[in-house]
């Protein structure tokens, strides 16, 4: 082993004073795979772990020649060719998470239904990785839309390209076609729609082409491409954004959150909602940036992500009402009680006064949070939901329906009845935020260009009355843990009795896709305890019994759930003070 003193390895010359030292750096070479190392304990311990392996240098070449060929994965009917280590973003240039299936379906069925107002689309998958979302659209969607396919990762782009035409789908790169002349076109594959494959950053690519659909997706936060998405979007399309930075969401690193969001967040037990409701409320900064305001069509946090979808509004009315919409959270740190703060700009002599709870008055210190700015509108369109519904039966996606149903009630704020998953009679024409939309194929030309007018005064008018009337209607803000909530010594009721009980209190009253054990109610969180109290049994008896204990008076029942608020509070009162 001998050291190398050549220039194959140079070091950054130090400057001292007027003297300049260009001294080359002593170095070692592998003799089977020509590393470059410095250090000669190093260099050592590379060797042996070489002859550990049997290499020598005639088989490390004849391996590293021989690349590993890539795997073929099938997903809705669509293959997609994927790297070697596809599901580690740091081994591999093209990403691959079979765990977003979920997520794919959901961005595909909301294309779907905004396919039925409108065609052709132009569509923009703005990282396209594998490009297995894009191809799920113009394979199923055919002539509706007009795909385009981004990556700024040149092996992205290759192996995207080579998905197409293992799907048998038309490539248009630089506006020059390219087909495999060899390939014979089977006789469906006319009906598949062309797909434009790019290479350049994606805020370049959304500054300078104007889409109706956008779907942003990169590793992390999605913050840096919003003001991008939002300058040449179409009227009335959609952008839909995928954030996988649940680290900072959840509250799990909060000076992340602080830094990308500008928000401020704690952990809470509506954790996931509050994340996404932090998103929504970034996407609603970007788009009143740009003149332009936005309806939330559907929000879901789950394990792995958070995605949000929002119907673009033009002008600056619209701006200014979404505007309006984001508003800081009073939060209680004793009982987790939770107010929007008023509007107004004038300054609160005591902010406690608008939270329900009494902790302030009982508890020494300071009890509540000021958490935001959120979104404080709905995070649901309920017609929406139900197209997407319909849509997820028509292509046979069996995995999202549970979930969207779950959505279709939350957004009613009803409990889980009897649904009827066929297509309803209203269908055929919806109003959304004010815009009458045409949703089946007979779309007439007048209905399409009312679609891209601006709203007359008598609109507009009517519209500000319907969003009075429609405020009351919305789904109450977050949800309570049944669990978090649960009475010291009694055993709780079972979910689906304890909903009956809110709904005949009369409360408005549904579960979540947030948590599996949250409860959606409009009622305060006295009332919430006062009826959770009701309905449980005492650990003692041996279980829960088919008819509730005997009630107790109400003032009973109102000191036993103080003196349990006052337990968990004594209880967390180390980790306050």
């Amino acid at each position: 082993m001998c050291i190398c003193h050549l220039p194959c390895r140079p070091v950054k010359p130090n400057i001292i004073g007027e003297q300049i030292s260009s001294k080359m750096g002593a170095h070692y070479h592998c003799i089977i795979c020509s590393a470059t190392i410095t250090r000669r304990t190093d260099m050592l311990g590379h060797v042996r772990r070489h002859v550990n392996k049997g290499e020598t240098k005639s088989t490390y070449i004849a391996a590293s020649a021989a690349k590993p060929p890539n795997e073929i994965l099938k997903e809705a009917d669509t293959d997609v060719q994927v790297c070697p280590n596809y599901s580690v973003p740091q081994k591999t240039d093209s990403y691959f998470n079979p765990k977003m299936k979920l997520n794919r379906q959901l961005i595909f069925c909301t294309l779907a239904a905004l396919a039925k107002e409108r065609k052709p689309l132009e569509c923009l998958d703005a990282f396209g990785a594998t490009g297995i979302m894009g191809l799920q659209w113009a394979k199923h969607l055919g002539n509706a839309v007009q795909v385009t396919i981004n990556d700024l990762n040149e092996n992205s782009v290759t192996l995207i390209q080579e998905n197409c035409h293992l799907n048998k789908l038309k490539v248009v790169v630089d506006s020059k076609e390219k087909e495999e002349g060899d390939d014979i076109p089977e006789e469906g594959e006319e009906n598949f729609g062309n797909i434009k494959v790019t290479k350049m950053d994606a805020n370049v690519l959304m500054h300078l082409r104007s889409f109706d659909f956008i779907h942003l997706d990169p590793f992390g936060t999605s913050v840096n491409y919003l003001d991008s998405a939002f300058r040449n979007i179409r009227n009335l399309g959609i952008v839909s954004v995928t954030s996988t930075d649940i680290s900072s969401l959840y509250a799990k690193a909060q000076h992340v959150a602080r830094r990308h969001y500008g928000c401020n967040i704690v952990r809470t037990e509506y954790y996931k909602e509050l994340a996404a409701r932090i998103v929504v409320a970034a996407v609603a900064r970007a788009a009143a940036r740009c003149n332009k305001g936005i309806e939330v069509l559907f929000a879901v946090a789950l394990e792995h992500f958070v995605l949000v979808v929002v119907r673009v509004l033009r002008g600056p009315t619209s701006a200014d009402e979404t505007a309006k919409k984001i508003q800081y959270l009073i939060h209680c740190q004793w009982c987790e009680e939770r107010i929007f703060q008023k509007d107004g700009n004038m300054v609160e002599e005591n902010p406690y006064r608008q939270l329900p709870c009494n902790c302030h008055g009982s508890m020494p210190g300071k009890t509540a949070i000021e958490l935001g700015p959120l979104w404080s509108s709905s995070l649901f369109n309920t017609g929406f939901l139900k197209r997407m519904l319909f849509e997820s039966l028509h292509h046979g996606l069996d995995d999202i329906q549970t979930l969207i149903k779950t959505l279709i009630f939350e957004s009613e704020c009803t409990p889980q009845s009897q649904f009827s998953v066929h297509a309803p009679s209203n269908l055929n024409k919806q109003e959304e935020y004010g815009v009458f939309i045409k949703t089946t194929d007979e779309t007439t030309t007048d209905n399409y260009i009312a679609q891209g007018k601006r709203r007359s005064n008598e609109t507009t008018t009517n519209l500000a009355k319907r969003q009075k009337t429609d405020a009351s209607t919305e789904h109450p803000p977050f949800y309570y843990n049944i669990h978090r909530h649960s009475i010291k010594g009694m055993n709780m009721p079972k979910l689906k009795k304890f909903l009956c009980c809110l709904s005949q209190a009369g409360f408005r009253v549904s579960r979540t896709h947030f948590d599996p054990m949250g409860v959606r109610t409009d009622a305060p969180l006295m009332q919430f305890k006062s009826i959770l109290l009701k309905y449980s049994t005492p650990t003692y008896t041996g279980g829960q019994s088919e008819g509730h204990v005997q009630p107790a008076s109400e003032d009973t029942v109102a000191d036993r759930v103080e003196m349990s608020v006052n337990d968990k509070a004594e209880a967390s009162g180390c980790r306050r003070w």
